[in-house]
């Protein structure tokens, strides 16, 4: 290589450098602008001083700080968290199962998640818990989680098996997440169909991705998962990095694939399962937020997770202002408007993998 290509090279490196540290600061800065406008934008009007006064511990109106502090705050800190948690698990489970369109709703995941809630709710009776149910009631939100986790883990085992010891192409992995969405929506049927009216609205009311429902428990749980998965897979940027060469060449580099796929599979399933269990079905949140990331940072997983939970975090704090401003003072469930915009985005993925491969 000559002098001139080294410094021509070396130039458009910082240029792309220089790029992808504006897009991080970007982000930042409209998911704390999102935040904020959160707080600001409902039924009750609040200026931009009163809101500050309210954050700052000066009350001033009891009426508006309720508001702020026990509505709007979880609301607000339920779409950064579940946000984060979806974009980063997306873009681990596209890495580990050689899949752009995998996600923990495209796959079916988050179908095994609700039907094993709804197990919960129904058969268990953790929904509306009396001193006759099995399960106790200072447990049931805990056995709802559980049962979450369990029908997600269900359904990563299932993909785990036929991905990687079967070894079936990208698309037929999405197409046996179809399967297992719809085997797991039968069940779930089943389970209504002998269910009670109040444990069948209790189900289906569970099932509309809603950030109202979070409450600050229910975050703190949420929160004690996202940050020591974020940071691990964080840690092993390098090796889903060396993932994208095969796993041969990422076994020469000291990867433990299997060990790698495995773990990465069940956090991020547990991810998914605990916002499915406390705020309902999110959809296609964890498919958007990498692909919209890669022209910013490309492949680079460094980069890609981080911002892949940024950006799934703004995603989803302004999905939840435009459910709550479309058709105010109605407030839409946010599982809705996702499923409206990231519908598609899917459809265009599957078009522009199969131009790719012809």
């Amino acid at each position: 290589m000559t002098e001139a290509e080294n410094n021509s090279t070396i130039s458009a490196y910082r240029k792309r450098l220089l790029w992808r540290n504006w897009g991080g600061l970007i982000l930042l800065l409209s998911l704390v602008f999102l935040f904020l406008l959160s707080l600001k934008i409902g039924t009750y009007e609040i200026s931009w001083s009163m809101l500050a006064n309210i954050l700052s511990g000066n009350n001033g109106d009891p009426l508006l700080a309720h508001v702020i502090r026990q509505i709007r705050l979880p609301r607000a800190c339920a779409a950064l968290i579940a946000g984060a948690a979806l974009g980063c698990g997306g873009a681990a489970m596209q890495n580990v199962l050689r899949n752009p369109l995998a996600s923990p709703f495209t796959l079916g995941v988050s179908q095994g998640a609700a039907c094993g809630a709804a197990f919960a709710i129904i058969v268990l009776g953790a929904g509306l818990p009396t001193a006759d149910s099995l399960v106790p009631p200072a447990f049931a939100p805990y056995i709802i989680v559980l049962a979450a986790f369990g029908g997600a883990l269900l359904t990563v085992t299932v993909l785990t098996l036929l991905a990687f010891f079967r070894d079936i192409s990208p698309e037929s992995l999405i197409l046996t997440g179809v399967a297992l969405s719809a085997f797991f929506g039968a069940v779930t049927m089943l389970l209504q169909y002998f269910a009670s009216d109040i444990e069948v609205a209790g189900t289906v009311f569970w099932t509309f991705g809603d950030l109202g429902k979070a409450r600050w428990r229910d975050l703190f749980l949420m929160l004690a998962l996202l940050l020591p998965t974020l940071f691990y897979l964080w840690r092993q940027g390098w090796s889903f990095n060396a993932l994208l060469w095969g796993n041969e060449t990422a076994a020469s580099l000291g990867v433990q694939v299997n060990r790698l796929r495995l773990i990465t599979l069940i956090i991020t399933a547990l991810l998914a399962a605990v916002t499915i269990a406390f705020l309902g079905i999110i959809g296609f949140v964890g498919l958007i937020a990498p692909h919209l990331m890669r022209p910013l940072v490309g492949q680079d997983y460094r980069y890609l997770i981080p911002y892949s939970a940024l950006a799934g975090a703004v995603l989803l704090l302004f999905a939840d202002l435009a459910a709550r401003v479309v058709m105010a003072p109605v407030v839409l469930p946010v599982g809705i408007l996702t499923s409206f915009a990231g519908a598609p985005l899917f459809i265009y993925l599957i078009a522009r993998n199969r131009k790719n491969q012809q």
